[in-house]
């Protein structure tokens, strides 16, 4: 299964990866391929990707801190492959929102990890999703959360600002930034040349999602390395201000065609037949779907 195929199994955007190349391989080779993928993108700075919402870390000599965790399973292997690497113990867990391909691996860290931290928009609806479904046991939630002023933690030579623009693909979306290093989480802020997941239900903003990416472009500059949530090609999901802006182009050609549709007198189900958006190409994936019916239900109840 592809991993930009999350969305058809469940709204909180699970996700597959599929390495059969490297598989293959790996068995001519006499060895297992593990089914993660691991780098390092600048100073201590590395990413984790296997199912779900990618994963950054930073390993120091003060301890190591993770944003975003995946799903329990990943999150494991996640941790094995870090204590391999360090001694040092988990200082840190950053959640950018509360899906749980982004927090059901949250449960891994417990007991290891001396702090989680989110937005308080994103921890509410962990919690709120977690009852609904009765995963409480499975859940662990943040004891550090933050406001819309965002928060800032030092640790050794690196400051980590996290920063919260509004409601976007859902109503917690934070992005963290590791300023020495100059890396950006954007956590599912940013779907690379994928379209995606608006969850409704966690308070999305179609239309303020252009001016959250917005106040992204304004605030980090042009060596900016962009950690995204997810990506059409699994292998893409570090980028730069091109990428943003290439976001903010769909999502506004989104919700310019979905406007034109509704003025035109046509009908929801009549869109949700539409397997393209005007001008935008280069945009893949199953989940056009979620887009069309976020932004005409948005719509229309602001009229």
């Amino acid at each position: 299964m592809k991993r930009r195929d999350f969305l058809l199994r469940s709204s909180l955007a699970l996700g597959a990866l599929s390495l059969p190349g490297q598989t293959l391989l790996a068995s001519m080779a006499g060895r297992k391929q593990d089914p993660w993928k691991m780098r390092m993108l600048r100073n201590d700075i590395g990413i984790f990707y296997e199912k779900g919402g990618t994963i950054a870390y930073l390993l120091s000599p003060e301890g190591i801190i993770v944003v975003d965790a995946e799903f329990p399973e990943q999150a494991t292997h996640l941790i094995g492959e870090l204590k391999k690497q360090s001694d040092k113990h988990f200082e840190l867990l950053i959640n950018t929102h509360h899906h749980g391909d982004h927090t059901g691996g949250n449960i891994s860290f417990k007991g290891i990890v001396r702090n989680v931290a989110a937005h308080v928009n994103s921890a509410a609806s962990q919690k709120r999703v977690a009852v609904t479904r009765k995963t409480e046991d499975q859940q662990l939630y943040p004891n550090v959360t933050y406001d819309d002023k965002g928060i800032e933690f030092t640790h050794g030579k690196e400051k980590i600002g996290v920063s919260y623009f509004g409601a976007a693909h859902t109503n917690g979306d934070s992005i963290i930034h590791f300023e020495h290093a100059n890396i950006a989480h954007m956590g599912d802020l940013m779907f690379n040349r994928m379209y995606a997941f608006i969850d409704i239900s966690a308070g999305a903003s179609t239309s303020n999602w252009t001016t959250v990416l917005d106040s992204a472009l304004k605030k980090y500059d042009n060596d900016t390395i962009f950690i995204f949530g997810h990506a059409a090609d699994p292998d893409k999901v570090t980028g730069n201000k091109d990428d943003l802006l290439a976001m903010k182009d769909y999502l506004g050609r989104l919700h310019d065609f979905v406007d034109g549709w509704i003025k035109a007198g046509k009908t929801k189900d009549d869109l949700l037949k539409e397997t393209s958006i005007p001008g935008v190409n280069d945009w893949r994936g199953d989940g056009i779907k979620w887009g069309l019916e976020a932004t005409y239900d948005q719509l229309i109840a602001a009229k």
